[in-house]
């Protein structure tokens, strides 16, 4: 199974399963499937390839010409890499970036469950991030959940907290212009980012052999 950070990654569980928020519906009408500045092998820009026992350990994600979006982890050091395609869809607004997923997209890497305590279930809830992409760098911010769920609390927003000493489960309904306009009118996103990217130089096929070599090579 791909580490929980590559779900951060796609927004899916932006701080861990136990703080999240979730969108009853997607950032309006205009929701592409692909923006072509993605394509290409992106590597975790945090992570110096290494575990501790010094072997390299690679996370990122791979979007082909096609503008399929797989997901790639070794779990085991110095291993193949494990694969999970994923559909994510972007929105262009207000001249800022967003990447957008769904809890059911997301099923393909991990056990996701229903959003806490909402009824009925709905068929599916949304997660966003805003990105922006700078030359060979790609940058992820996550929606501050502490701030949407005060949102919610001070009747702001329309939708549910659920708060423990150790988790928050926020919710919040409206139509997609209603979610549009969220993004517009409050920064609801945090200031930092919460994922670095870099682009890599080499294909995803090429780094697949570069480490399949690595595996065959005598070990002295």
């Amino acid at each position: 199974m791909l580490k929980p950070s590559l779900l951060a990654l796609l927004v899916a569980v932006l701080l861990s399963a136990c703080v999240e928020t979730r969108f009853e519906s997607p950032l309006g009408d205009n929701i592409e499937t692909c923006d072509p500045a993605w394509k290409g092998v992106w590597l975790d820009e945090g992570d110096d390839g290494t575990r501790v026992d010094g072997k390299r350990h690679l996370t990122g994600f791979n979007v082909d010409e096609g503008c399929a979006l797989t997901l790639f982890d070794q779990a085991e050091a110095d291993g193949p890499l494990k694969h999970a395609r994923i559909p994510i869809n972007f929105v262009h607004a207000h001249g800022k970036d967003y990447v957008v997923v769904t809890d059911v997209a997301l099923r393909a890497v991990g056990d996701i469950p229903p959003p806490f305590g909402i009824e009925p279930v709905p068929a599916k809830s949304y997660y966003f991030a805003r990105y922006r992409i700078r030359g060979d760098r790609l940058e992820l911010r996550g929606v501050d959940s502490k701030k949407l769920a005060r949102m919610v609390i001070d009747g702001v927003l329309d939708g549910t907290v659920q708060s423990t000493r150790n988790e928050l489960h926020v919710f919040v309904r409206g139509d997609r212009a209603a979610m549009l306009d969220l993004v517009r009118r409050h920064n609801v996103f945090e200031n930092k980012p919460i994922y670095q990217m870099r682009r890599s130089a080499q294909s995803l096929e090429e780094l697949e052999e570069s480490i399949e070599r690595k595996a065959t090579k005598p070990q002295p």
